[in-house]
């Protein structure tokens, strides 16, 4: 059906700036056309819309008490969070990213269930995709080594009592599945969900989680089916020190199999060298930074500026860890841009250019369709930002993308329209009843909590011993 929605300001892009007093036409999900010279109409504000460009769709961390402690802690301690009904987890997550403004948001499925086979868990996520209305990339993760460390977990697991040791053994030592059998089970996944608005890719976790075998596979599954890849790469020091000591050429091996090529996109890079920095640009692969989940786990901060300066494709991600936990991707941007926009006089990108950058990027990286520009023939992927909200003193004219990036934040997003369909007007998200579900949740995982009374007893001599062995990596350099 044709649309046309009327606005007082759109965003062209950095090249060609902003419109007033626009109309945008689109049908069939596709722009049609924008007239510039219309009457006034509302007081908007139309930009491309975002993207979350790694994600894992899962619960609040914190509600689980994951606080203030490094990823290392972290990734064990959020097994209280394990998705206790996969459709409501992913549907609370994919709904709230698209409140936020999101039209795409990377899935790298990370924690699953264990309540139902996989496959049917990726058809629970898609489906709540589809019922929120939003573009995802779905990657189930997969790992085949180094469960609890990144080594051998006997000093870890030997000082706990044989009840913990056994509740943590049971809880995260599982026979790893096969490269044959991951690139199968990709394979049926794609074949069950794949379509204009699922982009399936393949998810290795990190490479100190995944064996040379298991590398091999992805790349050469992703070299033959033209399949996305989507990878965690560098985010502590700890895994830095791991690569250093059993794995330094990591990043020249993973070029050499054809790991790394403009199907790879890499999720942090926190502790990436120069070199490397280099290797990956060379190759067309993405970096997605995920500022404040990288603040939020004390895991450093990401040399962004540097590799774009050698000609790395940026995106941003929440990571499920937004600064106020709330999946604020514009926050996120202006973050990254606050962070990595440069020094005194010399500016990195104008934060035009660094928001068209994100959203073509970031659209790469999740499969989807366009360059996010808000022109005849691509996508009607588009946010309407309130301007009275962003420019609330109207005081003189100031270009809103500047005002955007000096104190945008969710609460400005006044309708998101995803493949020409409006999924959330005024903050509410037309396609699932958000706060019903995450009441049914919190209920739920409350349930949930007491029957893991064993490793939260477990938790604090478990927390401990992590500490001194990853510690200890770091002084045997």
């Amino acid at each position: 059906m044709a649309t046309e929605i009327s606005a007082a300001t759109l965003f062209r892009g950095p090249d060609r700036g902003v419109s007033d007093n626009v109309v945008l036409r689109h049908d069939g999900g596709v722009i049609t056309g924008i007239s510039e010279g219309a009457e006034a109409g509302p007081r908007s504000f139309v930009v491309p819309a975002f993207v979350n460009a790694h994600d894992h769709a899962r619960a609040t961390a914190s509600s689980f008490g994951a606080v203030g402690m490094p990823l290392e802690s972290w990734i064990l301690r959020t097994v209280l969070g394990t998705p206790v009904d996969p459709y409501l987890t992913a549907a609370s997550a994919l709904a709230r990213s698209a409140k936020a403004g999101c039209a795409a948001m990377m899935v790298h499925y990370t924690r699953p269930s264990g309540t139902m086979p996989l496959l049917d868990e990726a058809k629970a996520v898609a489906r709540a995709a589809s019922d929120v209305g939003i573009r995802i990339a779905f990657a189930m993760a997969v790992r085949d080594q180094n469960p609890i460390v990144y080594g051998d977990a006997e000093p870890v697991l030997s000082g706990l009592s044989r009840d913990d040791r056994k509740t943590i053994e049971e809880l995260f030592v599982r026979a790893p599945m096969a490269p044959k059998a991951y690139v199968e089970l990709t394979d049926a996944i794609a074949a069950a969900i794949a379509g204009p608005m699922v982009d399936v890719q393949l998810g290795p976790a990190g490479v100190q989680w995944c064996s040379k075998p298991l590398l091999e596979a992805v790349a050469e599954n992703s070299a033959l089916t033209g399949r996305r890849i989507h990878m965690h790469l560098l985010e502590t020091v700890y895994q830095r020190a791991w690569a250093d000591q059993n794995f330094p050429d990591m990043v020249r091996w993973l070029r050499d199999i054809g790991f790394l090529s403009e199907r790879l996109t890499l999720a942090h890079c926190i502790h990436a060298r120069p070199d490397e920095l280099e290797m990956i640009a060379a190759s067309g692969a993405r970096i997605v930074t995920n500022f404040s989940s990288n603040m939020h786990l004390r895991s450093g901060l990401a040399p962004i500026a540097a590799a774009h300066a050698c000609g790395c494709a940026i995106a941003v991600g929440v990571d499920g860890l937004a600064l106020d936990e709330d999946d604020d991707i514009l926050r996120e941007m202006r973050l990254v841009q606050m962070a990595h926009g440069g020094l005194g006089f010399k500016a990195t990108w104008t934060p035009a250019e660094m928001f068209a950058l994100t959203i073509r990027n970031g659209r790469r990286a999740t499969g989807a369709p366009g360059s996010g520009e808000l022109v005849a023939g691509n996508p009607a992927d588009y946010v309407v930002i309130d301007l009275d909200r962003l420019d609330r003193d109207r005081i003189m004219p100031v270009d809103p993308m500047a005002l955007l990036f000096a104190r945008g934040n969710a609460w400005l997003v006044k309708e998101v329209v995803v493949a020409g369909k409006s999924i959330v007007r005024d903050g509410v998200c037309a396609g699932v009843d958000l706060p019903a579900i995450e009441q049914e949740l919190r209920a739920m995982y409350r349930a949930n909590v007491g029957r893991l009374a064993g490793f939260q007893r477990t938790w604090p001599p478990l927390s401990e011993r992590l500490g001194g062995w990853f510690e200890q990596q770091l002084t045997c350099q």
